[in-house]
This record gives structure tokens, C-alpha cells and sequence, in this order.
């Protein structure tokens, strides 16, 4: 059920109330008293509740107030203090009341109703405003002013500037006006004025008759006709070229238009939503763009902050990310705190687009992995945490340089046992008599860790980066087999 904006004075025998009714009607509210046992028949008559109820005397207001949690009340005097502990209870009309003290009381009905949760629509939808903004994801102060701002522009005609950085999410901000607006069954039609050669641009937005220039073999609708009954939304508004600027404004303000080449005149039935990253005001004071234009767009600015501004948000905005990922190509990743803290220190220059190309880009690097600090690219790198690097036992490596010697693959061999390109002399063919292997391979051990110290200047942690092992593990062998540089 929705509001409207009658002010309900229950208990039409007290003379306050009367007099308030009057007081109403003079500063152009819309007063309606009211018997407190009529009050129910009242709404169902009215089929919209009412935008705040004043209790008279003789009214059970406690009950009332706890019965009708939507709607905001305001009490008379004689009702007790204690009843204002109830949310919806938002003050008391005092005896001779002023001018001012009345005004401010029924901004803070007006605020109630505004800034309910819940929020019903002009066309008759009942939303939430996470279900239909879902892709404005966040808590942060900057995007619960965003989507308030959008909230309260999207029910009306206004045109709209949205402003912000480049890949704030803009276009997502213009489709949820469109969205949440009475022409939300009608076509959303994004233009990109700064993508279109300006010689090209008058054309893709008006369109044109068949000859109107070479190449013009026949008639073509433009962007305006496209979104018929719906939104246009003229993206980087800031890159288009002056002479259009002109043909924009004359859009703008008569709402007709002309195809090139034609000379009949078109209705723009169309909402505007325009959006930039540049500032206009010191591109209008170089002379870069019309000042009456931006007075035209700029009737409603709606500023999306930088991912930067709510750091906060990063959290949430990589967990929906993921879950779209999981959903759009079966790709499960997953981030470890230290590396979700670490993304929330970097300064997003790209903004949310940037963010997602990241997670993209991670989920080429590994699928269904788990990312950590280190895995990151080195830029996203700004949270210390220690690197897991497996130490396995000797057993493994044994192994593997057993299957190296007796493999029939020579460049396996060779890569195993010598990584360099010159190679020693190596028995591949067991001689008759046999042979001590774990002598054989204690020696080749050690002849590989001190070639690989000797190749680094005997730097303990270049030669176990070079041989494959921990640092920890190749000090132990250095003092197994008593090596010491001489």
C-alpha cells in the first residue's frame, strides 16, 4: 500500500485537533480528521495509508503507534513522554505552535517515509533496493548516497549527470535509474559520444534519409528513436565536439529533432542520462563545452565515488565478483584474507573495472585455486605475509634422480642431473659388476650443490634457488658434507 500525502487527525472531537486542521489547511497540507474507531475503514477506504497520524487526546496512541509501524506519528500534549520511545512516535505538537516548529515536524515524517529500507515505487512495483541495484554493491557512505540520490530521481523525468572516474560504474549507476524509473519497460540505449568520430556522431544519434551523404543507401534511425519510451545514456558527454553540443541543446529544449537530410520533425520521447569523468566546469571556463548545456544535463548530478573513497566495499565487491564467476563460467576461486587486505591497500586507479579485470586475470592464473598474497601480481602486492615454499623428503628427490638415470629420455636425464649445458661424462649403462648407487648419488650431489655455489660465488640463497631447494634444506647438506668455500 502506498503513501499519500493526507495527514490523519485522529479523535475529530478534540477542539486541538480541529484547530491543527485549520492551521494545516492554511500552510497547504492536506488534513483529514478522523473518529479513532473509524481509522481502519478509513484506509481500506482510501487505499493508501496515510503520511503521518495525529493522536488527539482521548486515542489509545500506544496501540496505534505499535499497530502501524510504517506510518510516522506526532502527539498532542496530553499524551505521555513515555510513548515517544517508540520508533514511529516523532514528537509532540506543543500548544500554539509556530510556523517553524510545524514545518520541521513534518520534514521529519517526510525523512521516515524517505529513508525506510524499503522503498515503493511510482509505477506501482514494491522493490528492494538491493534486489533491483544489486550490481551497486556496498556499504560504504559514498554508495548508500548513490543509490539514495537514484532512488529519489528515478520516479521523475529529470535529466541526470552522473560524474566519476573511469570504470567507477557509471553506465551501471544510469541503468539502474532506468530501472527503477516508469520506463523501465522501455529501452535502455547507451551511446559512447567520446567512441564516435564527431562527423559520424549526428548521424548515430538522429539518424538520416536515404542520400542525406555518400553512403547513405537508406534510411537509418538514430539513438533517439531507439530508446522511444525509454532512457538514452550519453556516455563520456565531455568528449563530444562542439557543433553537436548545439544540435544537443536544441534536443534538449524542444524535444524534437530531425533526421539528417530530413525535414520532418521527430518527438524525442526520451529520458537523458548523461555521464563523464572530466570536469565540465574547467572545460566550460576554456571554452570546451556549452555552459547552457551542462545547466541542461546537470539538473540532477549523481557523483559515484572512486573505489579508493570506499575501500571498505572492496570485500563485498570481490565476494559478488566471484559469485558471478561461478555462476557465468563454473570457475570457483577463492582469496585468502591477507590477500583481501592486501587488494584493499592498493589505490584503484581503474577503479571497480580494474578490480574485475584482476579477478580475471586470476582466474586464467588459477582456476579454482585459492589466492594468497603471492600470488598476486607484484603491484597488488602491499600486506606482508610469509610464502609457503613445501619442503619435501629426501626420499622424493632420490627418487626422481633414479628415474632421471634409468630413463630412456636423455634430455630428462640431462635436465635432472645436469641443468647447465655443459655435461660431464655419465655412466647410463650398468656395468657388469654393479654399483654402490647411494655412494654414486652422494657424490653426485654433492659435485651438482658445488658447482651451483661456485656458479654463485658460494651465495647460499642464489645456489638454492638454482639446485630447486630451501635455503634451510641446502645449509644442512653444505654441513652434512662438510663443504666450505676455500
Amino acid at each position: 500500500m502506498q503513501h499519500n500525502k493526507t495527514i490523519y487527525l485522529v479523535d475529530e472531537a478534540d477542539k486541538r485537533c480541529q484547530q491543527l486542521a485549520t492551521l494545516l489547511e492554511f500552510v497547504g497540507e492536506r488534513p483529514l480528521l478522523v473518529a479513532a474507531g473509524d481509522l481502519e475503514q478509513v484506509f481500506k477506504r482510501q487505499q493508501k495509508l496515510p503520511f503521518c497520524i495525529i493522536a488527539g487526546t482521548s486515542v489509545d496512541a500506544e496501540s496505534l503507534i505499535k499497530e502501524h509501524t510504517t506510518i510516522p506519528f506526532l502527539l498532542t500534549p496530553e499524551q505521555h513522554e513515555s510513548i515517544l520511545d517508540c520508533a514511529n512516535a516523532l514528537g509532540q505538537i506543543p500548544d500554539g505552535v509556530s510556523y517553524s516548529e510545524l514545518t520541521q515536524m513534518l520534514h521529519y515524517c517526510q525523512e521516515y517515509h524517505r529513508q525506510r529500507p524499503q522503498h515503493q515505487l511510482s509505477n506501482g512495483q514494491t522493490l528492494h533496493q538491493q534486489d533491483l541495484m544489486r550490481n551497486l554493491v556496498g556499504h560504504s557512505q559514498g554508495i548508500e548516497e548513490v543509490r539514495t540520490l537514484i532512488t529519489q530521481v528515478a520516479s521523475t523525468n529529470a535529466n541526470v549527470l552522473i560524474l566519476g572516474e573511469s570504470g567507477t560504474g557509471k553506465e551501471v549507476t544510469a541503468r539502474a535509474i532506468h530501472d527503477l524509473s516508469s520506463r523501465y519497460e522501455g529501452p535502455f540505449v547507451p551511446v559512447n559520444c567520446g567512441a564516435i568520430p564527431g562527423d559520424l556522431l549526428e548521424s548515430e544519434l538522429f539518424g538520416h534519409e536515404k542520400g542525406a551523404f555518400t553512403g547513405a543507401i537508406s534510411t537509418r534511425k538514430g539513438r533517439f528513436e531507439m530508446a522511444e519510451g525509454g532512457t538514452l545514456f550519453l556516455d563520456e558527454i565531455g568528449d563530444m565536439p562542439m557543433p553537436m553540443q548545439v544540435k544537443l541543446l536544441r534536443v534538449l529544449q524542444e524535444r524534437v529533432f530531425e533526421r539528417v537530410g530530413g525535414s520532418k520533425q521527430i518527438v524525442a520521447d526520451v529520458r537523458i542520462v548523461a555521464a563523464t569523468h572530466r570536469k565540465l566546469d574547467t572545460m566550460i571556463k576554456h571554452g570546451q563545452f556549452r555552459e547552457d548545456l551542462y545547466y541542461r544535463l546537470n539538473v540532477f548530478p549523481v557523483e559515484v565515488p572512486s573505489l579508493r573513497e570506499r575501500r571498505e566495499d572492496i570485500p563485498l565487491l570481490v565476494r559478488e565478483l566471484l559469485r558471478r564467476l561461478a555462476t557465468e563460467q563454473g570457475i570457483r576461486l577463492k582469496f585468502t584474507e591477507s590477500a583481501i587486505a592486501s587488494l584493499a591497500e592498493h589505490n584503484w586507479p581503474g577503479n571497480v573495472r580494474e578490480l574485475a579485470n584482476l579477478i580475471e586475470r586470476m582466474s586464467i592464473t588459477h582456476p579454482d585455486g585459492v589466492i594468497d598474497v603471492h600470488d598476486l601480481p607484484v603491484k597488488y602486492r602491499h600486506v606482508d605475509s610469509p610464502q609457503f615454499i613445501p619442503e619435501y623428503p629426501e626420499e622424493i628427490h632420490e627418487r626422481d634422480a633414479l628415474t632421471a638415470i634409468f630413463s630412456d629420455d636423455e634430455e630428462t636425464l640431462d635436465n635432472v642431473l645436469y641443468p647447465g649445458e655443459d655435461k660431464p661424462g655419465v655412466m647410463t649403462q650398468l656395468p657388469p659388476e654393479g654399483v654402490d648407487l647411494k655412494s654414486l648419488l652422494g657424490e653426485l650431489e654433492v659435485d651438482l650443490i658445488r658447482q651451483a655455489l661456485e656458479q654463485q660465488d658460494w651465495i647460499v640463497a642464489r645456489a638454492a634457488e638454482l639446485l630447486g631447494m630451501r635455503r634451510t634444506t641446502l645449509v644442512e647438506k653444505m654441513r652434512k658434507y662438510e663443504l666450505k668455500r676455500n
